[in-house]
């Protein structure tokens, strides 16, 4: 029998999940620790950090049986975390606080950190769960550039995916006309 469903599904080890899971976690404790209860900008942040931690996993699971649905799912992970970084954003320019330039010796530190081995939350929880507000967001609008960087990536390499390999309806067809063609002998 000739396989037609590509094997798609494993989210957990997407470069973009894992940075998307570390921004969720420090997203909920920043929230709870820099702003008010009832600011109702927590449910919105946290929302949108989920929303794109989450639009990854179903994409993934979902690209098994649609190249279209998972592209859409990543896109949707990739416009949630823009719209967190805006809010990360607004959270430092309405407070006066300063916003790191990308090429700033703190910057470059985080972004060092990207490069160990099994980075998780706990690679930064030192920092996240000590240092003041500015800091903290910054740290986090360094985690959210380099997640849609590799969430950018992700969306081009589906689409080339797609155009020179097609659709499941492509394949679907072509496992059946290949059986037909090339009936299994029997015995």
């Amino acid at each position: 029998m000739t396989e037609f469903l590509p094997s798609k599904g494993g989210y957990g080890d997407l470069l973009s999940y894992q940075k998307a899971l570390i921004i969720f976690d420090a997203t909920y404790k920043f929230c709870n620790r820099f702003l008010d209860k009832y600011d109702r900008t927590i449910d919105q942040m946290i929302q949108a950090a989920r929303s794109g931690k989450q639009n990854i996993v179903e994409g993934s699971k979902a690209g098994k049986t649609s190249a279209e649905t998972e592209l859409k799912l990543t896109n949707v992970a990739r416009a949630s975390m823009e719209e967190l970084l805006e809010d990360y954003l607004d959270f430092l320019r309405v407070r006066g606080l300063r916003l790191w330039a990308k090429d700033c010796k703190e910057a470059k530190y985080v972004r060092k950190l990207a490069y160990k081995t099994d980075e998780s939350y706990e690679t930064y929880r030192e920092f996240l769960e000590t240092r003041p507000a500015e800091v903290c967001a910054n740290i986090i609008i360094c985690l959210v550039h380099q997640c849609n960087y590799l969430l950018d990536q992700q969306i081009h390499s589906l689409q080339t995916d797609f155009v020179k390999e097609g659709g499941i309806r492509e394949k679907m067809s072509k496992a059946r006309k290949n059986h037909l063609n090339n009936p299994p002998k029997k015995d």
